[in-house]
């Protein structure tokens, strides 16, 4: 029996609009009458998610900054912070790339130095707190994450510069333009597996969805691992089970064909 549902926003729960399907309140009631718990597991900041699920935010669990902080009724459950030493070097790396903007996600709010008006239109999807700041290296709050914001391609662009740092961090393509950064300990797998020993939840009851290779984790920590039609392809590769694309509602449709009608 499925006792947590966790699923990734961007390209999975959320449309192409970057919207949430007007059914979810009527699944999520559904669910909640069932005691099954909904996660929201993204790498978004923690800020954000609350403002996306603000009507049901009191009864949810959130994932936040790829893994690195998982809250729960107004209460943090689990946090792990990145080395600042770490941030700086990769803030150094960063200033070096064409068209890539680094990012530092803090526990207070994301912070941010440069007001160029395509990355505060990013930094707005994804940050409901978020500063402008003249030198990231002098910041003063708990790094969660560092982000880089690449206009060029993550992969393709960002990622070859940081591939000699995956022994000592976590590096993931989490979009076509965001490359993220977290301690070597931290990725949604691991958040999933500390929310499943609080609430003494089995692999086997639990359900996610995701879309992109920052999930690979967290769908290998589930029995019920579900890649969105739209996934990258790595990803259904390791994936138990397909969902419809996010364009057609398909983390909701397989909600109510796996657990509500069953």
């Amino acid at each position: 029996m499925i006792k947590l549902i966790a699923t990734d926003m961007d390209g999975t729960l959320l449309n192409e609009k970057g919207e949430i399907n007007k059914e979810f309140i009527e699944v999520f009631n559904k669910l909640k009458e069932k005691n099954i718990i909904f996660c929201a597991a993204s790498g978004r900041q923690y800020y954000n998610l609350l403002e996306k699920f603000d009507e049901t935010k009191e009864d949810m669990l959130f994932i936040a900054e790829n893994g690195s902080y998982v809250g729960y009724k107004g209460e943090e459950v689990f946090s792990k912070t990145l080395s600042l030493d770490l941030a700086k070097e990769f803030l150094e790396v960063t200033r070096g790339i064409e068209e890539a903007y680094p990012v530092y996600c803090g526990k207070r709010c994301a912070y941010i130095e440069n007001d160029d008006k395509r990355l505060i239109k990013e930094i707005e999807k994804y940050y409901a707190e978020y500063q402008i700041v003249d030198d990231l290296s002098k910041i003063d709050d708990e790094i969660l994450k560092f982000t880089i914001c690449d206009f060029i391609s993550s992969e393709k662009n960002s990622f070859k510069n940081f591939k000699k740092y995956m022994d000592v961090a976590k590096v993931t393509v989490s979009g076509e333009i965001w490359l993220d950064i977290c301690d070597k300990e931290v990725n949604k797998g691991i958040a999933i597996q500390k929310v499943q020993e609080k609430f003494n939840i089995t692999k086997e009851e639990t359900m996610v969805f995701g879309d992109y290779l920052n999930d690979v984790e967290l769908l290998q920590n589930a029995g019920y691992s579900f890649a969105m039609e739209n996934a990258h392809e790595d990803l259904k590769k390791i994936a138990k089970y397909r969902a419809k694309s996010n364009i057609e509602n398909g983390v909701l449709e397989a909600i109510k064909e796996y657990v509500l009608n069953s």
